[in-house]
């Protein structure tokens, strides 16, 4: 652990951090997270389970004194979104996270972080080696690939578990008590495309310098999508210069906002100069329409080579076309009983030009069961319109907020206790594990809190250090005290 981060150290929070940081953890890669969490189970002598989903549960049997009180759930996810840097080597299948600290924030070296949610494990283990605190049995549950529709938490098995309570550690702003959250589904759409021989110059035309991040947490902050950006640049383009796509792609994660796309375009040798100026004359249009929402925007225009290509007919183009101008993107509709608050959207994550067909990614998101439907609905009617298919590839449902909580009553009494001001309860757009694990077992009392973080999801994700310590201090007095 670097030693400056050390010294901000408070019972090993960043210690296990930077030990979780060295690991590989992407969506899907996560054999040795999940074996490093048995391996402290076992070091620790604490009742572990790991399942064939690479979910692992550790229990820890309750202290002298609090063995008649209510057990509590520790939860989080031991994956993270990986994205980087377009010209970085880190290969996220095989390399750890540098860490790098800036004052009170601690940052990654051109990728994300992996405090989202690296800082629960932390937590969790901390709280579970502390041989010191009191508390009553805890029960740390801990997912495989949330990031991706929360698989982990659908294959869990939970009939073993006693706990009445659960701390959800998966949230991103210290003082917030968060009590509900939206479901989600992923829709994957595939268009056929017809494929025709052309001869030209081949170009490749990229968009960049977007802010991107959390499909959920960003979405109502006007963020623009790459691909539906690229989508329109083309849609304008078509207007003024004659070409041929070969491909496009942008995103690599539903649930990320892309920050980056790009085509290959063929056209004839002597348009290019034209087409350089009416895509300069276009973008200009876009920058100065977003000058404050996106200001890095950029582009580029690269002259690749000349030759013979298979490029998509006019008629697949024209679909394709059609498709990315109408699906719809970002904030549907916002609530009608919390203001500021997002009831439905959805995010046009990975767009992706394959030989034969068109890959297209959905993170569709609300709070209501019957909106979520029908925007999935929408969108597997013009799919199907233009002669492709729609699938739902994951789902899980909203957690709902529940009128009375003695959860949420101790965390509010000792928070005020503590910092002398009132935290505040929200729902939030998001999705979390938290309704899965209600639906698995009803009656439990649910909370979710987390210290600050920015940019989750982007290669600027901050953690505050400050907050963390302070974050887990709280918990500390959480558990320590008896729920009344």
């Amino acid at each position: 652990m670097d030693k400056s981060l050390e010294q901000m150290d408070y019972k090993g929070i960043f210690k296990y951090f930077s030990q979780i940081s060295k690991i590989p953890r992407g969506s899907g890669n996560e054999d040795e997270i999940s074996e490093y969490l048995v391996s402290f189970a076992k070091n620790q002598g604490l009742e572990y389970n790991k399942d064939s989903a690479n979910n692992v549960i550790i229990i820890k049997e309750a202290t002298k004194g609090y063995e008649n009180e209510p057990a509590i759930m520790l939860q989080g996810h031991m994956d993270m979104v990986c994205e980087k840097l377009k010209d970085s080597s880190h290969d996220f299948l095989k390399d750890g996270i540098k860490l790098l600290i800036d004052g009170d924030f601690l940052h990654a070296d051109g990728t994300t972080l992996g405090a989202d949610n690296g800082i629960a494990l932390a937590y969790i283990l901390a709280l579970l080696s502390d041989d010191d605190l009191k508390h009553p049995r805890l029960e740390a549950v801990i997912t495989s690939d949330e990031e991706v529709g929360m698989n982990g938490a659908k294959a869990l098995d939970l009939s073993s578990l006693k706990a009445d309570y659960m701390i959800n550690l998966d949230s991103e702003e210290e003082g917030y008590l968060l009590a509900s959250c939206a479901g989600g589904l992923t829709g994957t759409s595939t268009l056929p495309l017809k494929r025709v021989a052309v001869q030209g110059k081949r170009i490749k035309v990229s968009i960049g310098g977007l802010k991107g991040g959390h499909s959920g947490m960003d979405i109502v902050n006007n963020r623009s999508n790459a691909n539906k950006l690229l989508g329109r640049l083309l849609f304008d383009l078509r207007e003024r210069n004659t070409y041929s796509v070969l491909h496009m792609e942008g995103g690599y994660k539903d649930n990320v906002i892309p920050r980056e796309a790009f085509a290959e375009l063929v056209i004839d040798s002597k348009d290019y100069p034209k087409l350089c100026e009416n895509i300069d004359e276009i973008m200009k249009i876009y920058k100065k329409e977003l000058v404050a929402s996106e200001p890095d925007l950029e582009y580029k225009v690269m002259d690749m080579d000349e030759g013979d290509y298979m490029s998509l007919d006019p008629v697949s183009f024209e679909k394709l076309l059609f498709l990315l101008i109408q699906i719809p993107y970002g904030v549907q509709v916002m609530s009608s009983d919390i203001e500021g608050l997002v009831e439905s959207s959805l995010n046009l994550g990975i767009f992706r030009l394959e030989e034969e067909q068109a890959l297209i990614c959905n993170s569709v998101r609300s709070s209501k069961s019957s909106y979520k439907h029908y925007i999935s609905n929408r969108l597997e009617y013009l799919v199907s319109f233009l002669g492709g298919d729609y699938i739902v590839r994951s789902e899980y449902p909203a957690w709902e907020y529940r009128n009375e909580s003695k959860l949420r009553d101790h965390l509010r009494n000792l928070y005020k206790e503590m910092y002398g001001k009132d935290m505040k309860v929200e729902a939030i757009h998001a999705g979390l594990e938290c309704g899965l694990i209600a639906e698995k077992m009803p009656g439990i009392d649910i909370v979710s809190i987390g210290p600050d973080m920015s940019r989750v999801h982007t290669i600027d994700e901050r953690l505050s250090i400050s907050s963390a310590v302070r974050v887990y201090q709280f918990l500390e007095r959480v558990i320590g005290e008896r729920i009344h």
